[in-house]
């Protein structure tokens, strides 16, 4: 092959070997991250489980907690994919090197035997001197030079292709250790995942005993969230007004105007100042990567009209996102903004409204608040803390993202965890 041709596969070959290292590097940071997000789920199922107050948290927690199992033995079957691949590269370079290493030796030794047989019939000194001039006599000197740097060079790449074999060797060695440990991990998880499942269908059938319960209890907290939402889309409305009325009095003021009439100003989008325009798209540029509204915790319950996970037969709305943290668990701002309203919901559940342009981030379900109306908070700056309730045991926030007043599913702005 070309010296060419076969540059460019060893530089295709290597660059293929650094995505390979690179993309496992990011599958083993993965896994990582997945296997702490499980102990986390762990820790908070223990919490839940010496509560002893609901097995519909432990339920939504033994859920997410297989849901993350999954995503664990899929990252490990895709680092064994990809140390398969990369084994499969390596030997065939072995192969290569064995075949190139085997010419080269047959060459070696057959260019030895030659120079064998002229030592014997004819030394070098007298091949030189037998020259018919002294032209013929330097280039048969020169001839024998090069044969003898040729020869030298043929043995040291004998030596770097042999102590290439060796590294490849070793490599596939080590790689054979990792897919094998990587196997047997993956072969422990799955085994534990059984286990998770069923002691996650033991739960079901506990709780149909009680369905007629959790059923009106279900409901109950349906019509609460309903009427917290109208409270805090009047508030909204009350607040795009205030700041309506706010801009239209300074714009009057600068104009010069006595106009002493007050015109009507909407309540269902505000109007925006400059400042808050750059801010409105700052947060709208950052869709996809605003930080979670805690710093650790899963969805158990997602956004829009969906079955109840327990009893799919009963419909449930959710206006925003409801995340299980753990208890103690401080909530925090998503994005830079002003404090719009700080709502009591009731004496033990406290609600954060942040306007960010004409976005509102809302926080609900404190048990205390750290902030005040009017206040300016900075990207994940510590706004209360979340509350945890006395008869299910479970630590919640919803977290609601509204452009003026329409609602918008949380988790498309949310990062991805």
């Amino acid at each position: 092959m070309p010296k060419f041709l076969l540059s460019l596969v060893l530089v295709c070959a290597t660059t293929f070997v650094w995505a390979q290292d690179s993309q496992q590097e990011k599958l083993e940071q993965r896994k990582a991250q997945i296997q702490q997000e499980i102990r986390d789920n762990e820790k908070m199922l223990q919490s839940v489980r010496k509560k002893e107050k609901s097995a519909v948290s432990e339920y939504l927690i033994q859920s997410n907690k297989i849901k993350l199992k999954e995503k664990l033995i899929n990252t490990t079957a895709k680092q064994e994919k990809l140390i398969s691949n990369d084994m499969y590269i390596n030997q065939v370079q072995v192969n290569k090197l064995k075949k190139e290493l085997k010419v080269l030796k047959e060459d070696y030794a057959e260019m030895i035997l030659k120079s064998y047989k002229s030592r014997s019939e004819q030394s070098r000194a007298m091949f030189i001197l037998s020259s018919e001039s002294f032209l013929q006599a330097y280039k048969r000197a020169q001839y024998l030079k090069q044969y003898t740097n040729f020869r030298k060079n043929q043995g040291l790449e004998i030596q770097s292709k042999t102590a290439q074999l060796v590294d490849f060797n070793a490599k596939l060695d080590g790689q054979r250790q990792v897919k094998k440990k990587i196997i047997a991990e993956n072969q422990k998880e799955k085994v534990t995942l059984e286990a998770e499942k069923k002691e996650q269908q033991k739960l079901v059938n506990a709780l149909k005993k009680d369905k007629n319960k959790i059923a009106a209890d279900i409901r109950s907290k349906q019509n609460e969230a309903k009427r917290i939402d109208k409270q805090i889309d009047r508030l909204i409305r009350e607040a795009i007004a205030e700041a309506n009325r706010k801009a239209a009095a300074e714009r009057a003021k600068a104009a010069g105007s006595t106009e002493t009439k007050t015109a009507p100003v909407s309540s269902s989008k505000i109007a925006m100042t400059p400042e808050d325009k750059v801010l409105a798209a700052d947060f709208k540029a950052n869709r996809g990567r605003l930080p979670w509204p805690v710093e650790k915790g899963f969805i158990s319950l997602g956004y829009g009209d969906q079955p109840h996970p327990l009893h799919p037969s009963i419909t449930v709305h959710n206006s925003g996102v409801e995340i299980t943290t753990e208890d103690g668990a401080s909530a925090r701002a998503v994005f830079a903004g002003e404090v719009s309203k700080v709502i009591v919901l009731s004496p033990v559940n406290k609600a954060v409204v942040i306007q960010h342009g004409d976005f509102f981030t809302v926080y609900q379900n404190l048990s205390s608040v750290s902030v005040s109306q009017g206040d300016k908070v900075t990207i994940k700056q510590n706004i209360g803390k979340v509350r945890t309730s006395g008869d299910t045991g479970k630590t919640i926030i919803k977290f609601l993202i509204l452009q003026n007043t329409s609602n918008n599913n949380p988790e498309g702005w949310l990062q991805s965890r």
